[in-house]
């Protein structure tokens, strides 16, 4: 009866670190990609140009905000 129980504890504390680490490591990366943006305005603008668009101002503000949002959901 006790290997019963050191089986079940087993596999709740596996499932409980799987669910913690999870959760660490997502928080680490959304910490990590708020501070360093995989794209900033350069690249937005320098892309923009690439595709044969005249990158005004307003519309690489429009598109970095709306970058943003995103990561802020």
């Amino acid at each position: 009866m006790s290997t019963i129980w050191v089986v079940l504890i087993a596999i709740a504390a596996l499932i409980a670190g799987v669910a913690l680490g999870f959760f660490i490591a997502r928080k680490y990366m959304m910490n990590y990609l708020k501070k360093n943006p995989p794209i900033n305005e350069q690249m937005l603008r320098t892309l923009m140009m690439q595709m044969g668009q005249k990158p005004s101002q307003k519309k690489i503000n429009q598109m970095m905000r709306a970058m943003n949002n995103q990561v802020d959901k």
